[in-house]
């Protein structure tokens, strides 16, 4: 991994509603040097790439896709032990108990914020 490209060789799920939104994040993360899953632009959508045998090593999920919450995706998530994280634009107040550990990008976002969160969860 190197700084030019931090996450190199990830590949990253991407649950975002807003096709806007999903196409900046995936140019960021293309640039960072991470192949995307998805993007998933529904909760349905997004369960089926979180349960598939499609590699996954982390995900950036936003807390609400579609006006539905995406909690069930970060449980599908969690069980298969994929770390993810949160991106909202209702801040850590829009998350439930059970995930308040993980980690969350404001919208809107920078770069190097969206890097900065999704290399930490590599950092085990």
């Amino acid at each position: 991994m190197t700084d030019s490209a931090p996450l190199q060789g990830r590949s990253i799920l991407l649950v975002e509603d807003e096709a806007v939104v999903a196409m900046m994040v995936e140019d960021m993360l293309a640039e960072a040097g991470a192949s995307v899953v998805g993007p998933a632009y529904s909760l349905d959508q997004a369960l089926d790439l979180a349960r598939s045998a499609e590699p996954v090593h982390a995900a950036l999920l936003d807390v609400n896709v579609g006006g539905q919450a995406v909690f069930p995706v970060a449980e599908a998530l969690a069980a298969r032990g994929i770390p993810f994280a949160f991106a909202s634009g209702y801040g850590e107040g829009g998350i439930v108990d059970a995930f308040r550990n993980r980690p969350s990008l404001q919208k809107p976002f920078h770069e190097a914020d969206l890097l900065t969160v999704l290399s930490g969860l590599f950092d085990h």
